[in-house]
């Protein structure tokens, strides 16, 4: 390593040193005068650590001249950039204060008798020498600065982590414990919020204002505050989240994700954040399995969007049942006639019997819809008649094809 000190003459800092008793008040009035963020009392700790640092770097400074050594112990510089960070002063404002007290100095070094009786080449390594040792004693105090910075970091994540883990728990814990956890965590709570189920969910929390994200197992997610008109928090409310669907919040929602898979659960007041995240989490293997039906393709799903494909899948095998009674008559007709058969009971449902709108979904003349729907109806007997057999029937088709039962096709 470069030891800039050692090229200037020993004899040079003995005779500076006494030239320069009063430095250490300059360069402290300086850096109060040129640095908003010292511009404060010297008293306490603050005064104590500063004063300190100026006397220690002079000090340390004038020991090193004509000397081949590193610079040694720098416990005092990463402490104070510890401190500096403690206290709320940014980074930029440390740095400054270097480079202010490097320019004070320099000026008293100038105008000191020894240093006008110096040589040019002296004066120049003098320069060098400075610079070069002011330059390790910043660095040192960045990264004590740097150090605090992760530390407190790390420490305000564990909390938003626990919070997090707390606002999914279910039976949901007592309102003190949640604000008590918030507030530790630096959060504000929500009036509402919507659970999201997503990889990543640190790094997508830091791109969405407000919202915090904890990498949980097995599944990430993130807590995101929703401000939404009363008539979207009236339709979130009962289900019907259309308008929550289009909101700001939403699309910013989309835009944060970067391309990443995610579900989003509904939206709910702050003490119902477990109903949020329990649904989120339930649609998530079935958006990963592409099992949510129409819109699943999307890489952001809502989790209330797909509530019917939820409750089949909550109880597999009495959806399992259901599917095998309702669509036995479609099971015994040959694979063809089948899959005809089920995409015109699909499209006649839909449209609620509607023979006219069937053929418009289906691109054929609607005297073809009758003539399937006879067969479908002989196939049914009165199934197709019986208003819960059809609510039965209509379900069981929307049952995602993977989470039926095998037919046995005739031979």
């Amino acid at each position: 390593m470069d030891r800039p000190w050692s090229r200037v003459p020993s004899w040079v800092g003995a005779a500076l040193r006494p030239e320069l008793d009063g430095t250490t008040d300059d360069i402290i009035a300086a850096v109060r005068a040129e640095v908003p963020d010292y511009d404060r009392p010297l008293t306490g700790r603050f005064g104590s650590r500063i004063t300190e640092g100026v006397t220690v770097a002079l000090g340390q400074f004038f020991d090193l001249l004509g000397r081949d050594e590193a610079l040694g112990d720098s416990t005092v510089y990463r402490a104070l950039g510890q401190l500096e960070h403690r206290e709320g002063r940014t980074l930029a404002a440390l740095q400054s204060a270097y480079q202010v007290g490097t320019r004070t100095l320099w000026r008293h070094l100038g105008s000191s008798t020894t240093a006008r009786q110096l040589p040019p080449e002296v004066i120049f390594s003098l320069a060098e020498a400075l610079f070069g040792y002011i330059e390790e004693l910043s660095a040192a105090s960045v990264a004590g600065w740097a150090d605090e910075e992760t530390s407190q970091a790390g420490s305000l994540q564990a909390r938003r982590h626990a919070l997090v883990e707390m606002l999914a728990r279910q039976p949901p814990p007592a309102p003190a414990e949640v604000e008590r956890a918030a507030a530790a965590a630096g959060w504000t709570m929500p009036a509402r919020l919507s659970v999201l189920v997503v990889e990543d969910p640190v790094a997508v929390a830091a791109r969405l204002p407000g919202a915090i994200g904890a990498d949980l197992d097995p599944l990430g997610l993130v807590i995101v505050p929703v401000s939404v008109s009363a008539r979207s928090a009236a339709a979130a409310s009962t289900g019907r989240g259309d308008d929550t669907a289009r909101a700001p919040w939403a699309d910013r929602v989309r835009a944060g994700l970067g391309g990443r898979r995610a579900v989003l659960g509904p939206v709910v007041e702050a003490a119902q954040a477990h109903r949020s995240a329990a649904l989120a989490q339930a649609a998530w293997p079935l958006h990963m399995a592409a099992l949510l039906g129409p819109g699943c393709d999307a890489a952001l799903v809502r989790a209330d969007e797909h509530l019917l494909a939820l409750l089949l899948a909550a109880e597999p095998d009495l959806a399992a049942a259901m599917c095998e009674r309702s669509l036995a008559p479609l099971r015994a007709l040959p694979a063809g006639a089948a899959a005809r058969g089920e995409e015109t009971l699909r499209a006649w449902l839909d449209a609620h019997g509607d023979v006219s709108a069937t053929a418009a979904a289906l691109h054929v003349h609607p005297q073809t819809v009758r003539y399937r729907l006879a067969g479908l109806r002989e196939a049914f007997g009165g199934a197709l008649d019986d208003p819960t057999a059809r609510l039965e029937l209509a379900v069981a088709l929307r049952t995602p094809p993977l989470a039926r039962p095998e037919p046995d096709r005739p031979a």
